[in-house]
């Protein structure tokens, strides 16, 4: 299930089936909505069909459809992985799973359970291309592509350097595997032999790439690949430079700053296209990253961030829960019995067995587990105040816990809200994303200007269309309340919108204007 198909043209039977997806389709269409699927081909499972023939014997034929190596041998004999490559999803772990009937080992960046698939092998590039064809020919409209980034790797399959420390085993081989020597090739392949045929919107997920000539190679207009991709710099931001996601770095917004002006510049300049997302499956929760989630501010954080998305050049993605604000799991949540994710789960594990004697050192470790842990963006929706928010009947026991706020944060409460003074999350974002869609000359696709470079505290932005003029857009990310000076050549005619007021904001439109902690506001400018 998931990011392990053992069957790409099947639905497991525990979500429905091929009719299921088919009416869904259907009634996709008659509200004006397609669906985008995900494809899931640097891996597959263990138990899908193509492994177990692959796993049965050195000589049977789908043998070479995943990477197998012959082990390396300790003094006594005993078999070693092939490199030094650290499993991606627990990096104390060989990314090599060894297999004892045929003496080998297969390729397994992220999990045992998950098999790398070896595109080398013109007859795996040839399944996938049916695989994509099935979906696309069924109705879907495209696809988002997990992780394609990493499907060429150096075939010397060279050691990685030890960068996880000394006496450590496992280092990350990413330089031997992101964006390998043969990905261009097999996307313009994919693009030209079936994406092209239906005119398909894709996007890719590319972790650990930040160039931006190469992303450019990928989702550059003339360049015949992928739409837009993930690009990793936003949700990287806290990482501890050089090392692995489960860290805690210190950023402000300068660095924020930094990345959405490279980024927007870079595909306006270019001729690129940008994916806008600060929040998925794969990250804790925007609101408690970015802003504070605290009984005060979280609603204020959330809308904040919701008018910078709305506001940026690219396609928009919105994470579910993202639009009603939901948090990070609950700091008392138990490591041993709450967390139900892999890479957790192996970051608990790890930090266990290295601070097993160092309480201060855990206890850190834990933090980072509450803060980074990917538990945080998979906890049930919460849709009501009844059982288990609403995500499944009384008596069933979801997948995992609950977060409690759910009786205050839940979209039947912030869906109905009346109020003449103040609206919800989920109320702020539907009425971003209308004026988003009404001025999209402006936020869809126009130009885009930094302003206050210096600000330790304002992250300002000036948006321009082709008719409905400038916009600025003003976000306090900071708790505390500050003075902004709006600049003498930037106009003001008005406040349109802010995250404190249903509204228009009161504030003067020249000089210094007063922002409240995590204050936004959108201007119309002269």
């Amino acid at each position: 299930m998931g990011y392990d198909i053992a069957d790409y043209k099947a639905i497991d039977p525990i979500y429905g089936t091929l009719e299921d997806v088919d009416e869904l389709i259907s009634e996709l269409g008659k509200r004006g909505m397609k669906l985008m699927m995900d494809l899931v081909v640097n891996h597959t499972s263990d138990q899908h069909d193509w492994f177990l023939e692959s796993a049965s014997s050195l000589d049977n034929p789908k043998r070479d459809w995943y990477i197998w190596k012959k082990p390396k041998r300790d003094a006594s004999g005993n078999p070693l992985p092939p490199n030094n490559w650290a499993q991606i999803l627990g990096d104390a772990n060989s990314a090599w799973t060894y297999d004892k009937k045929t003496d080998e080992y297969y390729l397994s960046l992220f999990t045992p359970n998950q098999p790398d698939l070896n595109w080398e092998n013109p007859a795996v590039r040839a399944a996938v291309h049916d695989v994509m064809d099935f979906w696309l020919a069924r109705g879907v409209c495209g696809y988002r592509m997990d992780v394609i980034n990493l499907i060429s790797k150096v075939q010397t399959f060279p050691d990685a350097e030890p960068v996880n420390g000394p006496g450590v085993k496992y280092h990350p081989g990413w330089k031997y595997y992101v964006n390998g020597p043969r990905l261009h090739e097999w996307l313009q392949a994919m693009n030209r032999e079936v994406l092209s045929k239906y005119g398909a919107i894709t996007v890719g997920e590319m972790p650990g790439i930040s160039d931006i000539d190469e992303v450019l190679r990928s989702v550059g207009s003339k360049n015949n690949e992928l739409n837009m991709i993930f690009i990793f710099d936003i949700v990287d931001i806290d990482n501890v430079a050089g090392k692995e996601k489960m860290t805690l770095g210190n950023w402000n917004v300068k660095d924020l700053r930094r990345i959405f002006n490279k980024w927007q510049r870079a595909m306006i300049e270019r001729d690129g296209w940008n994916s806008v997302f600060i929040e998925n499956h794969d990250n804790p929760r925007s609101v408690s990253r970015y802003t504070d989630d605290s009984d005060k501010f979280r609603e204020y954080g959330a809308k904040l961030l919701a008018l910078m998305q709305t506001t940026l050049s690219g396609t928009l993605y919105v994470y579910q829960g993202e639009e009603l604000g939901m948090r990070n799991v609950p700091k008392d949540w138990d490591p041993e019995v709450d967390y139900k994710d892999i890479e957790s789960v192996n970051f608990w594990k790890k930090s266990k067995a290295l601070y097993e004697k160092d309480p201060e050192k855990l206890e850190f470790a834990r933090k980072v587990l509450h803060r980074k842990a990917r538990d945080n963006a998979r906890t049930p929706v919460q849709w009501n105040s009844g059982p288990n928010a609403g995500f499944c009947p009384e008596g069933v026991k979801p997948w995992m816990r609950v977060i409690e706020d759910y009786k205050e944060i839940n979209a039947e409460n912030q869906q109905n809200l009346e109020s003449s003074s103040s609206m919800s999350v989920w109320q702020f974002w539907q009425r971003a994303l209308a004026h988003r869609k009404e001025h999209k000359d402006v936020f869809v696709y126009g130009d885009f200007h930094v302003v206050s470079p210096d600000s330790e505290q304002v992250f300002a932005y000036t948006r321009t269309g082709e008719t409905t003029g400038t916009w600025l857009v003003v976000l306090n990310f900071t708790g505390k309340a500050v003075q902004w000076e709006i600049p003498s050549d930037t106009k003001v005619e008005g406040w349109m919108a802010g995250n404190y007021t249903k509204g228009k904001p009161t504030q003067t439109t020249s000089g210094s204007v007063s922002l409240r902690p995590w204050e936004g506001l959108l201007g119309k400018c002269s």
